[in-house]
C-alpha cells in the first residue's frame, strides 16, 4: 500500500497540513518507511541529527512518498503546491483515457486469453426480442390472501353475463394465473369457454381447452357443449365446421358418451354451418344412442331447412309432420322458425310439394319402429327409455322421403290442375266461397264444392274475416282432411305461404291448441308475412293487446319498412304517432326504414334536416339507404348532396357505400356521350369530379375484426390477431 501524499497546504486540507507539520520538529520531514520498519525522520541540511528520545508521546507519525508541499521552515527547493496538483490531474486524465476504450463485456480480453462460448436458448432469444420492442414488465405475484378458484368462477360468470367477456378473460389470465398464481379448476375453464362460445370466439375457446388438458383437468360434457356452440357461432362457418368435425372425431376415438344437450350443440353446428343431410347423420347417431327426441331437436332441423331458400318451406313442413306424428308438441320457438321458413324460403316444385304434403298419412309417412326401450339394461339408457315414447323415428326413411325425386310427371299434374280450375270456374257458388277467393293469390286450390252448392245466393260480403281465415287449410294441422285440398301452386309470396298455415287466425289458433304462448318475435314475423294494407295487418295491434304482449320499437320498424318498400312515405310516417302513443321513441333503425321511401331529393334532404334538428347524427346505414334510392333513379344531383352532408357530419363511408358509389360513377358499358344524349346521365361528369375529390378528404371506415372487442388489453392475445387475419382471408 502506497503512503499518502500531501497535495496542497491551501484549501480544505490546509488545516490538516498545518496540523501535520506542527507535529514534526523544525527542520525535519517525513520519508517513506520500509516494509516492516517503523517510520523515521530525516534532518534538514545544516542541522544536526536529533538524539533518540523514545517514542513521541501524543504525536502522530505521518508518512508520504514524496514532498508535495512546502512545510513551514522547509527548503525552497521543494516542489510547490500548484505543480503537484497539476501532476495529479494529468495522471487522472490518463486513467480516464484508458477506461474510454473499455466496453462492458470486453474487459476480460485484456486480462485473460481464455474465451467461453455458450449455446443460445429460447430464453435468451425472448430476452433479445423484449429489448428490441417495448413491452410491459411482467406482473409480480400479488401479496396478501389469495382468492379461491370458486370465487374466480363466480366473478367470471357475472362478467360474462354482463357482456364483459374481455374483462373476464383478463381477470383469469392476469390476476388469477400470473399475479395470484391460483391453480384453476375445470369450472373456471368451462365458464370462459361458454362465454367464448356465445361470442363465436373459436380460437380462444380451443386455446383454453388445450390449456385445460395440459394442466391435467378432465373436460366435462358442458365443456364439449360450449366448444360446439363456439363453432356454430363462428363468423367463418367453414372454419367452425372443420373445428367441430375434428372435435367430434376426437371424442369418437376416445369413446366419449355425449348427452342430448351436447348433441343439440352439434346439431346446431350442422344446421348453421352445413346442410340438412349432415343434420340427419347426427340425428341417426342420437336415435342410435337411445336419446329421447324433443321439440328442441326438431328446432335445429328446422334451422337447417331455412338455409335452403328454394325448398326450405317444404322441408320445414315435412319435418313438422314427422314431429307431430311422434306426439311432440311445438313450443313458441318452433312456431317462430316456421314463420321464418315461410318468410325466407320457397316451396320448391309445386308438383313434388303436392305429392309429398297432400297425400294421406299412411302413404307418405316415414316408417316408425320400436326403439331400444325394450332392452333390459340397468343403465341410464333404461331410465331414458322408460320416459320415452315406445315409437322412435326411422331417420333413414324420413331422409329418403324428404329428398326423394318427383314421381309424377309435371305435364299430367298441370293438366289435372287446369281441369280442377275449370271445374271450379263453372260452379256459380264456388266464386262466393272464401276458399276460391283465396285461390286468386296462387297459393292453393280447394275442392269439396258440393257443400257450397247448397248456398248459391250467399254474398261474399256476408262472410266475416274470421270465418275466411278459419276456412283456409292449415298444413300444420295433421288432422286436416286431405281430400279438401286438390293441389298446391307456386306460393311465391310470403303471404301465400302464410295462408298455407291457416293465415294469422289459423296460425294463432294452432299455437293456442299446443299451449304455446306467442311473444313479440312471433308478432314481428307475422307483420312481415301478412299482406300489405290487409285487415290482418291492422288487427295485429289488437292481437298484441289480447295476448298481453308488450310491443317494442322493432315491431313498428317492421311495419314502417313494409310501407316504405311500397313507396308509401306518408303511410310510413303515419306509424310514428302510434309508436309514440305506446311510450316508445324512434331509433336510428326507424329513420333508416323511412329513408327507403325517400326516392326524391327533397324527401331525402328533408329527412336529413329533421335528424339534424332533432340532434341526431345520421349513421352509415341511413346514408347507404339514401344512396341506394338515388342510384336507382340515377339522380346524380341527389347523390352529390348526400355526399356533401356526409362530409359535413364527418361520417366515414364503409365498404358497402364505396361499392355503391363506384357503381354510380361508372359509365354504362355501351354508352357513347358524343353519339347520343341521355337525360339521365347529363350530370354524371359533375358527380364523378366531386366524388373523386370527396374520396381524397374522407377517411374510410375500417371493418373491425369480429374478435377485436374480446381481446385482453395487456397483450394476452397478441398472437391471436396474426392468426385470425389469414383465416379471414382464406374464407
Amino acid at each position: 500500500m502506497r503512503s499518502m501524499r500531501l497535495l496542497s497546504p491551501q484549501g480544505p486540507l490546509a488545516p490538516l497540513c498545518r496540523w501535520a507539520s506542527s507535529g514534526l520538529p523544525p527542520g525535519c520531514r517525513a520519508v517513506p518507511e520500509q516494509p516492516g520498519e517503523a517510520p523515521r525522520l530525516l534532518r534538514a541540511p545544516g542541522r544536526e541529527p536529533l538524539p533518540h528520545r523514545g517514542p513521541l508521546v501524543g504525536r502522530r507519525p505521518f508518512g508520504s512518498s514524496q514532498a508535495c508541499c512546502k512545510l513551514p521552515g522547509g527548503d525552497p527547493r521543494e516542489i510547490d503546491a500548484g505543480s503537484c496538483a497539476e501532476a495529479v490531474r494529468k495522471e487522472e486524465e490518463e486513467e480516464e483515457e484508458e477506461d474510454e476504450g473499455v466496453e462492458f463485456g470486453t474487459l476480460s480480453d485484456r486480462f485473460s486469453s481464455r474465451k467461453y462460448y455458450h449455446k443460445t436458448t429460447s430464453r435468451f432469444q425472448n430476452l433479445k426480442l423484449q429489448e428490441e420492442g417495448e413491452e410491459e414488465p411482467e406482473s409480480r405475484p400479488r401479496r396478501g390472501p389469495k382468492n379461491t378458484p370458486y370465487w374466480y368462477f363466480l366473478q367470471c360468470k357475472a362478467l360474462i353475463k354482463s357482456d364483459k367477456l374481455a374483462e373476464a378473460l383478463e381477470l383469469f389470465d392476469v390476476q388469477m394465473l400470473k399475479e395470484e398464481r391460483v391453480q384453476p379448476e375445470e369450472s373456471n375453464y368451462t365458464v370462459l369457454i361458454g362465454g367464448c362460445g356465445r361470442a363465436g370466439y373459436v380460437k380462444k375457446a380451443f386455446r383454453l381447452y388445450n390449456d385445460m388438458k395440459k394442466r391435467g383437468l378432465t373436460p366435462t360434457e358442458a365443456t364439449y357443449t360450449a366448444l360446439f356452440n363456439a363453432c356454430a357461432e363462428s363468423p367463418w362457418k367453414d372454419s367452425g365446421l372443420q373445428s367441430a368435425l375434428k372435435l367430434r372425431q376426437q371424442l369418437k376415438s376416445r369413446n366419449e358418451e355425449l348427452n342430448l344437450i351436447t348433441y343439440h350443440a352439434l346439431l346446431k353446428v350442422c344446421a348453421l354451418c352445413s346442410d340438412l343431410r349432415m343434420c340427419f347423420d347426427v340425428l341417426k347417431e342420437i336415435v342410435h344412442k337411445g336419446h329421447v327426441l324433443t321439440a328442441e331437436t326438431f328446432s335445429f332441423l328446422l334451422m337447417s331447412c331455412i338455409k335452403d331458400s328454394e325448398n326450405g318451406f317444404r322441408y320445414a313442413l315435412q319435418v313438422w309432420k314427422e314431429m307431430t306424428k311422434l306426439g311432440i308438441k311445438a313450443n313458441s320457438h318452433t312456431y317462430n322458425l316456421m314463420l321464418r321458413a315461410a318468410r325466407d324460403c320457397g316451396i320448391g316444385d309445386p308438383a313434388l310439394a303436392s305429392e309429398l304434403l297432400l297425400q294421406p298419412p299412411h302413404e307418405n309417412s316415414a316408417q316408425l319402429r320400436l326403439g331400444p326401450g325394450k332392452l333390459k339394461v340397468k343403465s341410464e339408457r333404461k331410465r331414458r327409455s322408460e320416459r320415452a315414447a315406445a315409437l322412435q323415428l326411422d331417420v333413414e326413411a324420413m331422409e329418403k322421403q324428404i329428398f326423394q325425386e318427383r314421381s309424377v310427371q309435371p305435364e299430367e299434374l298441370i293438366q289435372e290442375q287446369n281441369k280442377d280450375v275449370n271445374q271450379a270456374e263453372r260452379e256459380p257458388a264456388a266464386l262466393s266461397s272464401p276458399s276460391v277467393a283465396h285461390s286468386r293469390t296462387g297459393a292453393l286450390l280447394r275442392g269439396g264444392q258440393d257443400k257450397m252448392k247448397q248456398k248459391p245466393k250467399q254474398e261474399p260480403a256476408q262472410l266475416s274475416q274470421k270465418q275466411h281465415f278459419c276456412n283456409l287449410p292449415n298444413l300444420l294441422d295433421s288432422r286436416m282432411p286431405n281430400r279438401a285440398v286438390v293441389s298446391l301452386s307456386t306460393a311465391a309470396t310470403p303471404a301465400d305461404r302464410l295462408a298455407l298455415m291457416g293465415g294469422v287466425e289459423g296460425f294463432m289458433s294452432k299455437m293456442k291448441e299446443d299451449k304455446a304462448e306467442p311473444d313479440i318475435k312471433t308478432f314481428t314475423l307475422l307483420a312481415e308475412l301478412v299482406e300489405p294494407q290487409s285487415p290482418s295487418e291492422s288487427s295485429l295491434l289488437a292481437l298484441l293487446d289480447e295476448h298481453k304482449v308488450k310491443v317494442d320499437v322493432t315491431f313498428f320498424n317492421t311495419l314502417i319498412r313494409k310501407k316504405s318498400k311500397q313507396g308509401d312515405l306518408e303511410g310510413a310516417k303515419s306509424m310514428l304517432p302510434a309508436l309514440v302513443q305506446r311510450g316508445l321513441s324512434p331509433n336510428l333503425q326507424t329513420f333508416c326504414n323511412l329513408a327507403i321511401a325517400c326516392n326524391q331529393e327533397k324527401d331525402g334532404l328533408q329527412l336529413l334536416s329533421d335528424l339534424k334538428r332533432s340532434g341526431v347524427t345520421p349513421n352509415k346505414f341511413i346514408y347507404s339507404t339514401l344512396i341506394a334510392a338515388a342510384v336507382r333513379h340515377l339522380d346524380y344531383s341527389y347523390l352529390t348532396e348526400i355526399l356533401r352532408d356526409m362530409r359535413n357530419n364527418q361520417v366515414p363511408p364503409n365498404e358497402v357505400i364505396i361499392r355503391q358509389l363506384e357503381f354510380a360513377a361508372q359509365y354504362p358499358p355501351k354508352f357513347d356521350r358524343y353519339k347520343s344524349k341521355n337525360p339521365y346521365l347529363e350530370k354524371i361528369d359533375g358527380f364523378r369530379g366531386y366524388y373523386y375529390r370527396w374520396l381524397k378528404v374522407m377517411a374510410a371506415e375500417e371493418t373491425p375484426h369480429p374478435w377485436a372487442k374480446y381481446r385482453t388489453a395487456k397483450g394476452a392475445e397478441g398472437d391471436s390477431q396474426e392468426e385470425a387475419v389469414p383465416q379471414q382471408k382464406s374464407q
